[in-house]
């Protein structure tokens, strides 16, 4: 895994308190609960990765075609254990690009698309850091709005409840101490989107580009 020289272990994953039977294992137990929330919740600040994103690739693997069998052997697993055991047993891959630690597939792009209408207020964007930890599962566009907006120096649009916004992927990510532009990144590559600076806005809209479904045209894991 690339990354996995450069990740710092940021945390237990979780601490699972035995309430049924002798007889079951911690893995069982933590096979019932919701992958993607127990990840993003063990996420904590750290100085190199600042924010751990789940693209619409991986979390269609997770929901959608539900491929996703991996198993920590660990008995005290850390984020990076989880994280390697789903690039080494699943079609979900991790990608550091400082400092978003993004989950994907090849169905995913890492690009994100970003028009500059207006530098003054992008260069404030990438100036101005978010110091305060965002946790978002599974939130729709109008529950981005609510936890972002008022840290930013800029307005999202579409507007709450916009119809646009009906077709964007739901959001999964996790990040504190992000610059304001490193948040606009992680918004759209979160719910496959692209966006454009104006003066007072940031305009997000669907990003049509497409991928490859793993194991659509014969990709198999390794």
């Amino acid at each position: 895994m690339k990354i996995a020289a450069r990740l710092v272990v940021i945390g237990w994953l979780m601490a699972i308190s035995i309430t049924s039977p002798a007889q079951e294992t911690w893995q069982s137990a933590l096979s019932r609960m919701n992958c993607v929330a127990l990840m993003l919740n063990a996420f904590q600040s750290n100085a190199i990765v600042k924010a751990l994103v789940f693209m619409p690739g991986a979390t269609d693997e997770l929901y959608f075609y539900r491929r996703v069998h991996a198993k920590v052997t660990n008995a005290n697993p850390s984020l990076l254990d989880t994280v390697a055991a789903l690039t080494n047993q699943t079609y979900i891959r991790a990608t550091f690009r400082p400092p978003l630690l993004l989950l994907h597939t090849s169905e995913d792009n890492l690009d994100v698309i970003a028009v500059e209408k207006n530098k003054s207020a992008t260069a404030k964007l990438k100036r101005k850091t978010i110091s305060s930890r965002i946790v978002l599962e599974d939130a729709d566009w109008d529950g981005v709005r609510a936890a972002v907006s008022k840290k930013l120096s800029v307005g999202l649009r579409p507007f709450s409840d916009a119809p646009d916004s009906w077709h964007f992927y739901r959001h999964n990510f996790a990040a504190c101490g992000v610059t304001q532009w490193e948040m606009l990144e992680t918004i759209a590559l979160a719910d496959k989107t692209k966006f454009t600076v104006h003066w007072l806005t940031a305009d997000f809209q669907l990003d049509q580009r497409t991928g490859v479904v793993p194991d659509a045209k014969g990709i198999r894991v390794p």
